[in-house]
């Protein structure tokens, strides 16, 4: 079984939360991270080091924002990067070289067999958003399934859910918090661990079942962690927006 996680965003706290609450499922064999590991937050370089014992990490836009010049963020997510290259750029000479050198090596997309994982889209897995009203975009829709085999994992939105080849898109509410894919494809969005954007202030993850013979299983996990902690810090550093911290409350 594998968890996959995404968009933790530099949340300390939430993935921290996230990996505790992985560790309680002993089935559980192998983390995926989508991207985005930095960006917002106020721990980059505390949720690298801890990334970085995943077994399998893709780049996401906010880390290649830290890399490189950050292209189409708005001016508080711009802010926020140039902080995190900052803090990124502080500290131990050989940790500092070895995050960095962590993130220029991520790759943008894994395929395995049926399963592709990507952070935005199949179409573009860097910057392209797949957002729940993009059902009724059937030209969008269409191109991005074109490009997957069976089932595309993917973050980005911090909207977690289900995107079915017939052009439905199932929250994980209306669905149990679980759902078997079958012989239909599928695009799923695991959520966000450091930045829930659904109206919900808890962590999301996903974790994927495939047995032998038998079709994948997705269950949705929400995993409550001391966001007002992370709020506090990033009301403490001039930098970042306090709008950021304001956000984590409300899962918005």
């Amino acid at each position: 079984m594998r968890a996959i996680i995404s968009d933790i965003h530099g949340n300390l706290e939430a993935l921290e939360a996230v990996l505790a609450d992985i560790k309680t499922h002993p089935e559980v064999d192998s983390i995926y991270c989508l991207g985005d590991i930095v960006g917002y937050g106020p721990n980059p370089r505390e949720c690298i080091d801890l990334v970085m014992q995943c077994d399998v990490v893709l780049l996401g836009n906010h880390d290649q924002g830290a890399l490189f010049d950050p292209e189409g963020f708005n001016a508080g997510a711009e802010r926020a990067i140039f902080w995190t290259r900052k803090t990124l750029e502080e500290g131990n000479g050989a940790d500092t070289q070895k995050r960095w050198d962590f993130l220029g090596e991520l790759p943008r997309m894994r395929r395995e067999d049926d399963l592709l994982f990507v952070h935005g889209s199949a179409r573009n897995p860097l910057n392209e958003y797949v957002f729940p009203e993009d059902i009724y975009n059937q030209r969008k829709m269409e191109r991005i399934f074109g490009l997957v085999k069976k089932y595309c994992f993917q973050g980005h939105t911090h909207i977690p859910g289900v995107f079915t080849e017939d052009l439905n898109f199932l929250a994980p509410e209306e669905i149990d918090f679980q759902y078997q894919l079958n012989d239909q494809k599928a695009l799923v969005n695991v959520g966000s661990v450091g930045q829930p954007r659904n109206g919900d202030s808890r962590s999301s993850y996903v974790l994927l079942d495939s047995p032998d013979g038998s079709h994948p299983t997705l269950k949705f996990q929400r995993v409550e962690y001391d966001f007002e902690k992370t709020a506090g810090k990033i009301y403490d550093e001039p930098d970042l927006d306090n709008f950021l911290g304001d956000r984590l409350r409300d899962g918005r």
